[in-house]
């Protein structure tokens, strides 16, 4: 049997993050509903990503290249951990002045 797209190159992106194949196929095993990124704007979505993964452990950069966790990050707009960590705070700032 065959390990699901999600988890095999041809469901990643190459920029990070999965591909419309990827979230589908986790999606179908997972039963879970993952939405493509927001790349830009004020999304409540795109905070909390900012958030979580600015918080994440391990490397931005292993043997010179930019980890999956790195390439995430500028899929959704950050340049960096502690930059999507900014961005986030910023947001929500944002979100909550509009209520």
């Amino acid at each position: 049997m065959k390990t699901p797209a999600w988890q095999r190159s041809e469901g990643q992106n190459k920029k990070g993050g999965l591909n419309a194949k990827g979230r589908a196929s986790y999606n179908a095993q997972t039963g879970g509903n993952l939405k493509a990124p927001v790349k830009a704007g004020d999304n409540p979505r795109r905070a909390s990503f900012l958030a979580r993964m600015g918080n994440m452990s391990g490397p931005e950069y292993k043997n010179g290249e930019p980890t999956r966790l790195l390439l995430s990050l500028k899929a959704w707009g950050a340049s960096s951990k502690a930059d999507a960590k900014a961005k986030a705070k910023a947001i929500s700032t944002r979100n909550k002045g509009k209520k």
